[in-house]
């Protein structure tokens, strides 16, 4: 099948052709024919199979096709859970409406509202948000959504990981009642259908790739190891195997910023990339790491989700994830654009449930090899660390004022006690 075929416009086509596409991934063949009947899509695929063509090329072609109003309004909305994912997006409509009397913008927190404010007073017939910024511009009256005719809500599934339930039920006030609407998501879980039904309007489905299935390209390997020597296995495996292009998930900002100190005390250039990190700071990192500049990015899953880098051949991850789909998400980066990919974890004996989950999600047992030297602890414990259990632990230390005060009493009674003692 061509792109001819699927009935897009020439100008779409010139702006395809000169990115250099030929054939439409599967998801694009699937997503793109009922968008253009108007239809409302719930779609399952992948990050890597494609599927932002499949929604931003027949929305522009709708867009073109219709006639716009005397002034530019926003007539498309595209809704992200982050930043990069949201700036990729952009890139993706700018790149497809070269040819195109179609105007965009993108909007994301954690940089100056003004110079997005500016652009959008200029009039923009798509814009690509997330929830946060959207909300907070749309309350000071600085843009409306009041003409939005298409709305796509991207990476749905982790959106609502995210807890952005309440912002896209309040941006659903916003937007017209008669719209079409297209909905992405790597998974079909209960919620995620449930989101579904209070959004779409007797849907198109369309999946690319069996539910929460790994790319076939990727090789899949998992390293045991005991805990205390995850980090030096992993400066080992990456300077001796010479990989020079690696994206590394841990399952915390902390994590992340110390892992990446010690990659570069071993003499490896690396950046991380999490939520407390600026704007500024994970846009130099992403450009170094795509640059080659900077070999390793260390990343959390919020913050990776939605990176867009292509022929990545190196995904590790230094800690597994708790919750298995994400395990998706994550090798998903490499085995890309039918490129061969690698996936690595490195995991001890309290990931061991982890790992079971994950290999039951993808119906495969993974590889295990042990490195000498790296072996794993055979007397730690294989009972994992629960999500939020240090927080629980920290919480349980707080209390009241009320309690404070009685605390701090307590305290300096038993001071008093300790200084009569002495004397």
């Amino acid at each position: 099948m061509s792109f001819q075929s699927l009935g897009l416009s020439d100008a779409l086509l010139k702006a395809i052709s000169k990115k250099g596409y030929e054939t439409p991934s599967p998801i694009q063949q699937k997503a793109i024919p009922p968008v253009l009947e108007g239809r409302d899509v719930l779609a399952s695929a992948q990050t890597g199979t494609g599927k932002t063509a499949g929604f931003t090329l027949p929305l522009l072609h709708l867009l073109s096709e219709n006639q716009s109003p005397k002034f530019r309004v926003i007539r498309a909305l595209i809704l992200t859970p982050t930043r990069e994912l949201a700036a990729q997006v952009h890139e993706s409509v700018k790149d497809y409406s070269k040819f195109l009397d179609v105007k965009s913008t993108v909007i994301f927190g954690g940089v100056n509202q003004n110079p997005q404010v500016n652009r959008l007073r200029q009039g923009v017939d798509v814009l690509i948000a997330t929830p946060g910024r959207l909300l907070d511009l749309q309350n000071q009256k600085l843009l409306s959504l009041k003409h939005v005719e298409v709305f796509v809500l991207d990476e749905a599934d982790r959106m609502l990981d995210m807890g952005f339930l309440r912002d896209i039920e309040r941006v659903m006030k916003l937007i017209p009642a008669k719209r079409q609407n297209l909905m992405f998501s790597a998974t079909f879980s209960k919620d995620i259908r449930k989101l579904a039904n209070g959004i779409l309007n007797n849907p198109v489905q369309v999946e690319a790739t069996p539910e929460n299935s790994t790319v076939d390209a990727i090789s899949q390997k998992v390293y045991r190891v005991a805990k205390n020597k995850k980090t030096g296995l992993i400066i080992k495996l990456i300077s001796e195997g010479h990989w020079e292009q690696v994206l590394v998930f841990t399952r915390t900002k902390h994590g992340a910023n110390k892992l990446t100190k010690k990659m570069i005390s071993a003499g490896i250039s690396a950046a991380a990339i999490h939520g407390n990190k600026s704007q500024g700071a994970r846009t130099k990192a992403l450009a170094g790491f795509k640059n080659g500049s900077i070999r390793v990015l260390v990343a959390t899953d919020i913050a990776a989700r939605g990176l867009d880098i292509p022929l990545l051949p190196h995904v590790v991850n230094f800690e597994l994830p708790n919750i298995s789909e994400d395990y998706v998400h994550r090798i998903g980066r490499t085995g890309r654009a039918g490129a061969n990919g690698q996936a690595v974890s490195l995991v001890s004996a309290d990931e061991t449930s982890y790992l079971k989950n994950i290999e039951k999600l993808i119906g495969l047992n993974i590889e295990v090899e042990i490195v000498e030297g790296f072996e794993p602890d055979p007397n730690a414990s294989t009972e994992p660390i629960k999500p939020g259990q240090n927080r629980q632990r920290r919480h349980s230390k707080k209390t009241n004022s009320s309690g404070r005060r009685k605390n701090n009493k307590n305290k300096r009674n038993y001071s008093k006690q300790r200084n009569d003692k002495r004397h």
